[in-house]
């Protein structure tokens, strides 16, 4: 007996306790959805609608942990202002800039864990970015589990069936937060322009 079936039987805190751990962590771990939809495989009496708003608030919550530990980090670590500074700047001037942004991640297949990273490195503090994050993975949960066969496949043989890809899947994670970080924000968002410098990741 796996762990989905141990925590299945609790009906809807299984979903919530394992997503909120998934969330916590920045790399390595299987896409929400997946996740998500392994438990509504053990018991498809669960309610798609209440089983979505289950998943976006773990997801959500997690993706605060994560937020508040990069925080943290970042207190420790040297406080020369930041490339990202920049990005934060830009969103504090847009009405809805972090509604919008945390809703497009949400939603698709974006890495919704480099935006909280981020988010964390720059000390972002609006509600929006978790308002616009929960919205987002409410909608994306439940057209995946309305639509999608693939959904209904149990995680724990995906997940050994497909094990080189989820590695392959975060190792692209790691490149895009490197390339995110190399990116020069002050340039691109004042002059739309890209230009490149060496990434201290150290040094966010």
């Amino acid at each position: 007996m796996d762990i989905f079936e141990i925590l299945g039987g609790f009906s809807y805190l299984g979903p919530l306790i394992i997503l909120f751990l998934v969330n916590i962590s920045p790399i390595l771990m299987p896409p929400n959805w997946l996740v998500l939809s392994s438990f509504y495989a053990i018991d498809d009496s669960m309610n798609i609608a209440v089983l979505a708003i289950v998943g976006a608030t773990a997801s959500t919550s997690g993706r605060f942990v994560l937020k508040q530990l990069v925080s943290k980090f970042k207190n420790k670590s040297n406080n020369e202002t930041s490339n990202l500074t920049m990005i934060g700047n830009y969103l504090n001037k847009k009405k809805f800039g972090y509604v919008i942004s945390s809703f497009v991640f949400g939603a698709t297949p974006l890495p919704d864990n480099i935006l909280f990273v981020a988010y964390g490195l720059i000390k972002a503090k609006s509600i929006g970015m978790y308002i616009g994050f929960w919205f987002g993975k409410l909608l994306a949960f439940y057209v995946m589990l309305t639509i999608s066969p693939a959904v209904l496949t149990p995680f724990t043989k995906m997940f050994e069936d497909r094990f080189v890809g989820i590695l392959l899947a975060d190792a692209l994670g790691i490149v895009a937060i490197v390339v995110f970080a190399a990116i020069d924000w002050n340039i691109m968002l004042n002059e739309k322009k890209l230009r490149l410098v060496k990434p201290k990741l150290w040094r966010f």
